[in-house]
């Protein structure tokens, strides 16, 4: 619960609001949201060096107190800094908080995936994603309300006030996690470890179509705050609301998507998420006939029952498909091919909200969400059925 509140008022629209404030533009802002992505490649050397640990939970404390120190660091950049080095001391502190973010990710997952029995973890991560979400719907509805009431630097300095609190109360809970025992891959070999995930056919096919498909979706879902923010000039308040939809649909999503797990494979109802996502980016284009309001409340709505679905159903092909022996290089490979495609998206989406100041106004609103919005849906159509709906792994 910790986590969620400091998670939520320190990235999402809050993140791209503090960017704004520090002087980021767009192209900037894509690089941000993209970059804590790509080093999930780390995690392939991370699942390599796991293997030589007796226990994982005393690494996982250690790179998670890392993560959250340099994380809350930023919110000290305006007071300790001149203006010109605001962008460049927050790239250095993030980059390197994420970088222990993504080995203390890493080695969570491999420890959460022993501690949750395998009949139980689509119910149990439903549940526990559903209370969650309820708790970080009304961080962003108070964080909102603090924005508006306290604009600029006195506000983002509450929100990284009542972070750091959290950050504070989150730390020493990981030391109630039990470590259960570490079953460790046969082999010791890096590059023969690394090529077990490369030549399971079927895991591969997948990680490397959901690879592509993420590309797509964060050319301009994560960009979404950005677009209300900056291009339709929509109230911090407004924008909360807006993610509040969202995860308020995403959180009956998961306790949906959690039922169904138990009947359906995770192949099948990945597959069925991605036309919701879709969904979510043309209903953009809605814009040109109807009210924005109504409009992006839709698309935020689509977006929390498809991206809630994705995510949690991502994570259990991650740590239910796999074998235990050899999970974390799995996970890693898998987080790797993914990390680098959701770094490409953002940051190419971001020049391209660039290019389009010069763009009709129709297009900087709706042109290019529309856009690829479309082109998830045909990827969606024509490569996922075959991907994750053919063969024998589309069994029910």
């Amino acid at each position: 619960m910790p986590a969620v509140t400091y998670q939520t008022l320190l990235g999402g629209p809050f993140l791209t609001g503090y960017l704004l404030y520090l002087g980021a533009e767009s192209g900037m802002i894509g690089f941000v949201l993209a970059v804590t992505t790509f080093f999930n490649i780390i995690q392939i050397l991370t699942a390599y060096l796991v293997q030589r640990l007796q226990y994982r939970k005393k690494a996982m404390i250690i790179s998670t107190a890392l993560n959250r120190i340099l994380w809350g660091t930023t919110g000290l950049i305006p007071f300790v800094f001149d203006r010109e080095w605001w962008i460049p001391v927050f790239l250095v502190l993030y980059s390197a908080a994420f970088i222990a973010g993504t080995v203390s990710g890493m080695l969570w997952t491999s420890v959460i995936s022993d501690m949750v029995p395998a009949k139980v973890r689509g119910r149990y991560f439903g549940i526990r994603n559903t209370m969650l979400n309820a708790l970080g719907a009304v961080v962003l509805f108070a964080g909102g309300l603090i924005l508006d009431w306290y604009p600029g630097g006195k506000g983002f300095l509450i929100l990284f006030a009542i972070a750091w609190v959290a950050m504070a109360a989150n730390l020493p809970l990981f030391f109630l996690y039990p470590d259960p025992p570490f079953e460790r891959s046969k082999e010791t070999r890096f590059w023969p470890m690394v090529r077990k995930p490369l030549s399971d056919q079927p895991f591969i096919k997948s990680t490397l179509f959901l690879g592509g498909w993420l590309f797509l979706q964060t050319l301009v879902v994560p960009l979404y705050s950005y677009a209300m923010l900056d291009v339709l000039e929509i109230s911090y308040s407004v924008v909360s609301m807006m993610t509040v939809s969202q995860t308020a649909v995403m959180m009956i999503g998961f306790y949906v998507w959690g039922n169904l797990n138990a009947r359906f494979s995770n192949r099948t109802l990945l597959f069925w998420t991605l036309p919701l996502i879709a969904a979510s980016s043309m209903a953009w284009g809605l814009l040109s006939v109807l009210p924005v309001i109504p409009v992006l409340l839709v698309s935020h709505m689509l977006l929390g029952a498809g991206v809630g679905g994705f995510n949690q159903l991502a994570f259990n092909f991650m740590i239910g498909d796999t074998p235990k022996g050899d999970r974390p290089m799995f996970i890693a490979m898998y987080s790797a091919i993914t990390g680098v495609a959701a770094f490409l998206g953002p940051l190419i989406g971001g020049q391209v909200f660039k290019l389009l100041l010069d763009a009709p106004e129709w297009m900087q609103h709706y042109g290019f969400q529309l856009l690829v919005g479309v082109l998830m849906l045909l990827t969606a159509w024509l490569l996922g059925r075959r991907v994750l709906l053919g063969g024998k792994q589309a069994a029910l």
